[in-house]
């Protein structure tokens, strides 16, 4: 049950761009990190560059992948090249001149802490193992 948000900001992506991207990240979660493409979800949000700066500075595009996973279910290495193929894919779809601040980040939730449907991850993984 991934939710992944990404903010571009002073770049103009035209819907085709916007799909590609949320088709893009959602593969790159089930191959990397295991997730169901079912169930994860993407927002790509689209803000005005000067909304976004950098050491107080302006920028003209920037942009922030931001994935939130429940805690433990990946490895180091997975969150690692998740992280890097995140970068990747923003500069091969947005533009290769994103600056170095460019970030991807993994939020790991614990289990008890959030849910789809009305019911926790913990509780979704009682259930299984009661099953």
């Amino acid at each position: 049950m991934p939710f992944i948000n990404i903010k571009i900001a002073g770049l103009a992506l035209t819907g085709e761009h916007i799909g590609h991207l949320q088709r893009q990240v959602t593969n790159l979660m089930a191959q990397v990190l295991r997730k169901k493409p079912a169930l994860t979800s993407v927002l790509v949000e689209q803000l005005a560059a000067s909304g976004w700066s950098v050491g107080g500075e302006p920028l003209k595009g920037a942009a922030h992948l931001d994935a939130r996973v429940t805690a433990e279910t990946n490895t180091a290495a997975e969150k690692s090249r998740f992280i890097c193929d995140a970068d990747a894919l923003l500069k091969a779809i947005v533009g290769p001149d994103l600056p170095i601040t460019t970030y991807a980040v993994i939020d790991e939730l614990p289990a008890d802490a959030w849910s789809y449907a009305g019911l926790t991850q913990a509780h979704r993984a009682g259930a299984a193992l009661a099953g």
